[in-house]
């Protein structure tokens, strides 16, 4: 069932969305080559606790931590570890937490140092498709909507889009109904209505859209093992289009 929310919980979403933001910023400045991922961690674990929230990452079953961070062909779940970040490295930093009973979830990924002009378009193709997704988040439009301008902007670019996982519904659960694929055919899918709150997050890859994941159980990988990237906003549908949350 989707639950719309009224126009005070979207304001609790946009706090605890702007908790990540500063999050994020924080991180994308610690972010240099020799740098841990268990690091990352730690600073994100420290500002979240400082805002009075938590990490929301440790309600999903099984998982202990406040960030996913995936690196080049890992497309989402990376559990941080003691691995080491490098030059030329393109790091996908995904951290959800939970503020007043409700979830914000964002994700991004960052160029580490110099980057190939390949993977300077990947980066800028990734956003461009969050972008154009979330100019079709209207009401009176269709889910679908949004998913297609999703594939369209990374197949015309020469990319392929992950069908294993896709966005969601999200407000006082993590991971609440509809699910947003990151493909399909405009005009269908539920109706969107404003108080809808949804996360969007287009996972672009560079060759095969076919994943797999690693005997860890969680990192999710490209098959080809060729990169990867990962862009999320939490946006919300009002009356006169959308709000993105953890702008």
């Amino acid at each position: 069932m989707i639950e719309l929310k009224s126009l005070s919980e979207i304001d609790i979403l946009y706090s605890a969305n702007q908790i990540i933001v500063e999050v994020m910023r924080a991180l994308e400045e610690a972010l240099v080559p020799g740098v841990k991922t268990i690091d990352l961690e730690n600073i994100a674990v420290d500002i979240i606790k400082k805002k009075g929230a938590k990490p929301a990452f440790p309600t999903v079953p099984g998982y202990n931590h406040a960030l996913c961070v995936s690196i080049n062909e890992e497309v989402v779940h990376g559990i941080p570890c003691d691995r080491i970040v490098h030059e030329g490295d393109i790091v996908s930093i995904d951290c959800g937490v939970i503020y007043n009973g409700f979830f914000g979830d964002h994700a991004w990924s960052f160029p580490v140092g110099a980057m190939s002009t390949s993977q300077k378009k990947m980066l800028a193709i990734g956003e461009k498709s969050l972008k154009l997704g979330i100019e079709k988040a209207m009401p009176s439009g269709r889910l679908h909507d949004i998913s297609n301008a999703i594939q369209s902007c990374a197949e015309s670019e020469g990319y392929s889009i992950v069908r294993d996982f896709v966005g969601h519904g999200i407000g006082r659960h993590l991971h609440e109904e509809p699910q947003v694929p990151n493909y399909g055919k405009s005009g269908t899918g539920v109706r969107l209505r404003p108080g809808l709150v949804i996360a969007l997050e287009p996972m672009l890859n560079g060759g095969t859209y076919e994943v797999e994941i690693l005997n860890d159980g969680w990192t999710v990988v490209t098959k080809d093992r060729k990169p990867s990237v990962h862009f999320e906003h939490s946006i919300a549908i009002l009356e006169d289009g959308p709000r993105i949350l953890s702008q």
